[in-house]
């Protein structure tokens, strides 16, 4: 009797950090990069690209390990990596480290202040898994460390810090903060049982879903005003407006007891928004160059 073939470490390892959802945040990292008033190297495409492959895993593997008992007793996450016993916890605490270490590689090649700020960013990634124990407000600390991408791309290239880049970066968090109070009804029942903190454990599906509704809205603003601060034109407005669109598709489609449409709302409309607001931007300089 042949014993069951152990499964893929590095396919294991890619399914933990759910590797398909990096197309949220990388897409406005290059567009955060292309905005920037600097001449496009490849150079920078590639460390920028190297950074958000490094800080994404770190994020993502130390959200897993902090969350490990919590998601062994949630059914819908029990069977991840390390509830199954698929990656040990020292084995995803080497990942962690070799993923900050990809990160702070690449600072080296990027502007100098980006070694200064990175330490700021683990630490956000420490930081976001506790709120949901205290605050329905996790929502907004998950937007806020993720939605560094754009912001950090900017940074990373120019060496500076101004409100161009935190517009990109607040909108980027709004847009997050909004889609992620709709995949938290997928735990609602879970989360009142277990104390766990959130929009919908908190208020109930339809408030949450209004407040997601006020802060993609917001998010939009904020797109905008990121758009007239960097001296984009009419192709990034035009963009922005099917982004509106596609935003109020996800919150006319989205029921919160319906799963599927829940999962569509979070995955198929965000993964769209993401890659139209790279080439809204992308085209737009193309067009004013």
């Amino acid at each position: 009797m042949h014993s069951a073939a152990k499964p893929n470490k590095i396919r294991v390892l890619l399914e933990m950090i759910r590797w398909e959802h990096t197309v949220f945040a990388l897409p406005f990292a290059y567009a955060g990069m292309l905005a920037a008033p600097v001449p496009f190297t490849w150079w920078n495409f590639f460390w920028i690209t190297v950074a958000m492959f490094g800080a994404r895993t770190a994020g993502m593997t130390l959200n897993r390990i902090i969350d490990a008992k919590l998601d062994a007793a949630n059914p819908r996450t029990r069977d991840r990596a390390i509830p199954r016993g698929l990656v040990s916890p020292r084995e995803a605490w080497i990942f962690t480290g070799a993923s900050i270490g990809l990160l702070v590689v690449a600072t080296l090649a990027l502007e100098p202040i980006t070694r200064v700020l990175w330490p700021l960013v683990v630490l956000g990634f420490v930081l976001y898994p506790y709120t949901k124990r205290f605050t329905w407000l996790c929502h907004l600390a998950l937007g806020i460390v993720n939605g560094l991408a754009p912001g950090a791309a900017w940074v990373a290239v120019t060496g500076e810090i101004s409100w161009t880049p935190a517009l990109i970066w607040a909108g980027t968090a709004l847009w997050i903060s909004g889609f992620d109070v709709i995949y938290a009804l997928l735990d609602r029942e879970f989360d009142v049982k277990h104390k766990v903190h959130s929009l919908p454990a908190r208020f109930g599906g339809r408030p949450a879903l209004g407040v997601a509704r006020v802060w993609h809205g917001l998010a939009v603003l904020l797109f905008a005003a990121f758009g007239f601060a960097a001296g984009l034109g009419m192709v990034y407005f035009l963009g922005l407006a099917a982004i509106g669109a596609l935003l109020v598709y996800e919150h006319l489609i989205v029921r919160e007891d319906d799963p599927e449409r829940l999962n569509a709302a979070f995955f198929n409309v965000n993964a769209v928004v993401s890659v139209v607001f790279l080439a809204a931007v992308l085209l737009d300089r193309v067009v004013g160059s």
